[in-house]
């Protein structure tokens, strides 16, 4: 909170007036899509089943958990939690999901809208990355091993790391996407789109991003630019598997070797993922996995007049031990 209150202070003395900068504060009640935190599950057992698919969940449903030189033995469940939210926006410092203030920050990187020459040619956005623990907040699991803790607060902005506006300095945290920039490792991608609209994406397929393009490179960048929803969908997953190879984001999985902890995954595991629609048009009645096509949904929330400011929350699959 220390942080938020100190963004929030700045911009009561120091906001501008910035005309492509909009946005609305979220309801943690209303705008959220309580049917995407199902199923829920007991070991491998859907306690409650819900509307959308998921992960494999642990086998067993006890769970013997090292703490130390003691032993915890407790249940394992699976659920999925909201725990991330992002702005996406092309105005530098547009804060969209906290009211759509604009923080007067100066002159950020270089050419035009805060980023290089190169990258002003093409669709160009800057995303926020938030820490939304709802589940803590509403008290909904008493458990502090099975939710993420603390308050809402600002964890990442693009405008401060000079890699996502230039994508050679970004080969330097993903070096691999010099291996799928080509057409044989593209045209799987399609394929990857098919499994994230009908079911769950393919991890196997990391550097997909279904039917929204490439995860790759990790800038703000998006070339031939035809749908702004799509592509603000886009940037919010590249910005969680950025987040992830940087090691700010840590995964549980429902094997049951690891179930007991959080571990570092360099490699986001897209299957863990969801997202829906805050800002500008809240979406409360679904929630979409990475990669899943816009064309079920988007009806309605791209208007002509857009000045291309979008919200989303991201729910994460939890799987922890409890007692």
């Amino acid at each position: 909170m220390t942080i938020l209150a100190l963004f929030l202070g700045i911009s009561l003395s120091a906001s501008a007036a910035d005309v492509e900068c909009e946005g609305r504060w979220v309801n943690p009640i209303t705008d959220v899509c309580w049917d995407c935190i199902f199923p829920i599950s007991i070991g491998s057992a859907k306690v409650s089943v819900g509307k959308y698919p998921d992960p494999p969940n642990p086998a067993s449903p006890i769970q013997v958990c090292p703490m130390g030189i003691f032993w915890r033995i407790g249940i394992a469940i699976g659920f999925w939690e909201p725990f991330a939210m992002t702005d996406v926006s092309r105005s530098p410092m547009c804060m969209v999901n906290m009211g759509g203030f604009s923080l007067n920050a100066g002159k950020i990187g270089t050419g035009t809208g805060g980023q290089s020459e190169l990258e002003a040619s093409r669709g160009f956005y800057h995303v926020h990355w938030y820490k939304y623990p709802l589940i803590n907040w509403l008290n909904i699991i008493t458990d502090v091993a099975c939710m993420q803790g603390g308050d809402m607060d600002i964890g990442y902005l693009s405008e401060l790391d000079p890699l996502w506006n230039d994508s050679n300095l970004s080969l330097m945290i993903q070096p691999e996407a010099l291996l799928f920039g080509n057409l044989i490792a593209q045209s799987a991608c399609a394929v990857d789109a098919v499994a994230a609209s009908t079911y769950l994406p393919l991890s196997t397929l990391f550097w997909c991003a279904g039917a929204h393009g490439s995860m790759y490179p990790f800038t703000g960048s998006v070339s031939n630019e035809f749908n702004p929803i799509m592509s603000s969908i886009l940037l919010s997953e590249r910005m969680a598997f950025k987040l992830h190879r940087q090691g700010m984001i840590v995964n549980s999985v429902g094997a049951d070797t690891a179930v007991c902890f959080e571990y570092p995954s360099p490699i986001i595991p897209k299957e863990r993922y969801r997202y829906q629609m805050v800002n500008m048009f809240p979406d409360s009645t679904a929630c979409h996995p990475l990669g899943a096509s816009v064309l079920r949904w988007e009806a309605g929330r791209n208007p002509p007049n857009s000045r291309k400011n979008y919200g989303y929350l991201l729910w994460r699959k939890r799987n922890c031990v409890i007692l």
